[in-house]
C-alpha cells in the first residue's frame, strides 16, 4: 500500500501502523509534476498497480458571493482536480494489470446539497458525475470507478472546522443531528466500504455513488 499526502509526518505514523507492506510517498496531489513520479515509484515498488483511493480533499465554507476566486480553486484543485491527475497517471499501470478499481470520496454534499457550502458541493458533484463518467469509459478495461459519498465524518478536517466555528459544541451537536443513526462517522466506516469496493466481492459494481452517512441522505 503507497501513502501519498503532503505532510510527510502523518504518513510516517500511518506507515508504522501498517508495517512492511506500506511505501510513504510524499507529494501534493494538485501538482501534477509530482502525480508521474509518484505513480510510478508505487507501481515500481509492489510490481504493478491494481486499485487507487482518492482521498484528498478540501472544505472552505462560503456562497456563491462570498467565496473568493482563490477559495474556488483550491477547492477544485484538490477535489476535482487531483483526483483526475492521480486517476489518469494510474489507468495505464491498471491497463497492464488486466483491470483495476478506482474509489473517489466524494460526499453526501456530491449527491445533495447545503447552505455555505457552494464550492465544496459544486466540487463533490463533479466528483460523483466523472465517477460515472469514468465507469463507462473504462468498463471495457475491467477498470471499475466508483465512488463513497461520506456523511460527516470524525477526521481531523472536521475537528478543525468545528473548532472553528463560533459556538463548536453547538456546530458539532447541531451536525450530528443531521444523521438519524445518531453519532459522526468514524474512518472505519469509510475504510471498510473503501476495501469493499477495491475487492472482488465488487466485482459487478461500477459507476455506483455509495452514501455511508448514517441516514443523512435518508431524510
Amino acid at each position: 500500500m503507497a501513502l501519498m499526502g503532503r505532510k510527510r509526518g502523518p504518513l510516517e505514523d500511518v506507515a508504522r501502523e501498517i508495517g512492511d507492506a506500506a511505501l510513504v510517498v510524499p507529494g501534493d496531489v494538485g501538482d501534477r509534476e509530482q502525480i508521474g513520479p509518484a505513480v510510478e515509484e508505487t507501481a515500481r515498488h509492489f510490481g504493478g498497480l491494481n486499485v487507487v483511493v482518492n482521498n484528498a480533499g478540501a472544505l472552505i465554507a462560503g456562497t456563491a458571493e462570498s467565496h473568493t476566486e482563490e477559495e474556488w480553486e483550491v477547492t477544485f484543485a484538490v477535489n476535482v482536480k487531483g483526483l483526475w491527475l492521480l486517476s489518469r497517471a494510474a489507468l495505464p499501470h491498471m491497463r497492464k494489470a488486466g483491470g483495476g478499481s478506482i474509489i473517489n470520496l466524494s460526499s453526501v454534499l456530491g449527491l445533495v446539497g447545503a447552505r455555505n457550502r457552494v464550492a465544496y458541493a459544486a466540487s463533490k458533484g463533479a466528483v460523483t458525475l466523472m465517477t460515472k463518467a469514468m465507469a463507462l469509459d473504462h468498463a471495457h478495461e475491467n477498470i471499475r470507478v466508483n465512488c463513497i459519498c461520506p456523511g460527516v465524518v470524525d477526521t481531523e478536517l472536521v475537528a478543525d472546522f468545528v473548532r472553528k466555528a463560533p459556538d463548536p459544541e453547538f456546530a458539532r451537536a447541531a451536525r450530528i443531528a443531521l444523521h438519524p443513526l445518531g453519532r459522526f462517522g468514524e474512518p472505519e466506516d469509510i475504510a471498510s466500504c473503501a476495501v469493499f469496493l477495491a475487492s472482488d466481492e465488487s466485482s459487478w459494481m461500477t459507476g455506483a455513488a455509495v452514501p455511508v452517512d448514517g441516514g443523512y441522505t435518508a431524510v
